[in-house]
């Protein structure tokens, strides 16, 4: 009988992304705030963009954190940081601008828009 080689599984799977985005809009909704898929980037491992639409022409970005930030022990796991506003709303326009560019740098992100008053972003993981 032939020796088999033995599977490696990695450690930490991470979530495809759209099954995280499917999680995160259940939880805007169970939090009681709209949340809609405004771009569906690709289903496996597409970075993932949030708006926070505060309702009055002002927006807050996140959006993945840089590899420095994650932690060792949680590999997997999706951690935000604020890209723009993170301080105080800017206006829409800065963010479509930036939506934008990023578009162009990768074709396959995700973009998930939060209408929230409050500004809250009901994320898990947010470093500055």
């Amino acid at each position: 009988m032939a020796a088999r080689a033995a599977r490696v599984l990695p450690e930490a799977m991470r979530l495809k992304s759209g099954i995280w985005v499917a999680a995160y809009l259940r939880r805007c909704q169970i939090e009681g705030a709209f949340a809609a898929v405004r771009r569906r980037g690709a289903e496996e491992a597409g970075a993932v963009f949030i708006i926070i639409n505060r309702l009055d022409g002002t927006v807050t970005l996140y959006g993945p954190a840089p590899q420095s930030a994650f932690d060792d022990a949680q590999p997997a796991e999706r951690i935000f940081t604020a890209l723009l506003g993170g301080n105080a709303p800017v206006p829409a326009a800065d963010v479509e601008a930036r939506l934008a560019r990023e578009i162009r740098f990768d074709p396959d992100i995700w973009i998930v828009e939060i209408e929230d008053r409050a500004g809250r972003h009901f994320l898990d993981r947010v470093v500055s």
